[in-house]
């Protein structure tokens, strides 16, 4: 997860392609995390960013047909490379979406997902030991702050575009993997984008080109507040 690689010291081409949308500047709210113990259980709510993640780690857990729903967003035509049935397509403003609800088999999704690693995977599905909910729409682009945060005030984000019930422990440390133990948590994270390293040779690239191999120079600062004891630090990146 990339969250954790950051404050680990590992950057890889993970970061590299999920930093890629953002440009120069301190993005706050991002990558938020709510969290509660519900029993054994433990529910987890976050911001759009995971949507990806959550699909690929849960499907890995699945053997077997699963019944699925929701949509796959990207900026280009998927429906005649799909692997899995399509119920309709969805066509706005260059933003297309592949409706699913079907039975569908996991491997066949995760491999379609390792072929377009940039295409937004919005989708629900449960069995025994999880449930996956995603709202099945295509995520906001990403944007700078533009206003200075006030001391004391923080903006409040609705955080529930993905929810997880699970008690997959491995899971569980890859997102809380400094918080040893926790009833409810809740942490946000601030991007500052400080500089942007492009390519030697970049003039002679095409623009994409040079989207593709500009490496993102920042801090990522981690806020949290575990059963409500405030603690924050930030780490280093380059990617």
């Amino acid at each position: 997860m990339i969250i954790k690689n950051i404050f680990s010291g590992k950057m890889g081409e993970d970061i590299h392609r999920e930093f890629l949308k953002f440009g120069k500047g301190e993005y706050r709210g991002k990558y938020q995390i709510q969290a509660k113990k519900q029993g054994e259980q433990t529910l987890i709510k976050t911001g759009n960013e995971f949507a990806n993640y959550f699909v690929q780690r849960c499907l890995e857990k699945v053997r077997g047909e699963i019944d699925v729903t929701g949509v796959v967003v990207s900026t280009f035509d998927l429906k005649n490379d799909a692997p899995f049935p399509i119920e309709r397509t969805k066509n706005f403003m260059g933003i297309r979406q592949l409706v699913i609800n079907s039975k569908l088999n996991p491997q066949k999704v995760l491999d379609f997902m390792k072929k377009y690693p940039t295409v937004f995977f919005a989708l629900s599905f449960k069995t025994g030991d999880f449930e996956l909910k995603i709202k099945p729409k295509a995520p906001k682009s990403a944007k700078p702050s533009t206003k200075s945060p006030v001391e004391g005030e923080e903006e409040e984000i609705k955080v529930n575009f993905c929810t997880l019930k699970t008690q997959d422990k491995e899971l569980l440390g890859e997102f809380f993997f400094d918080i040893p133990n926790f009833k409810e948590v809740s942490i946000s994270h601030t991007l500052k984008i400080q500089e942007i390293k492009y390519p030697k040779d970049f003039a002679k690239m095409k623009p994409e080109e040079v989207r593709e191999k500009s490496v993102r120079k920042g801090i990522l600062v981690r806020e949290m507040d575990v059963d409500g004891k405030k603690e924050r630090k930030e780490a280093g990146f380059e990617a």
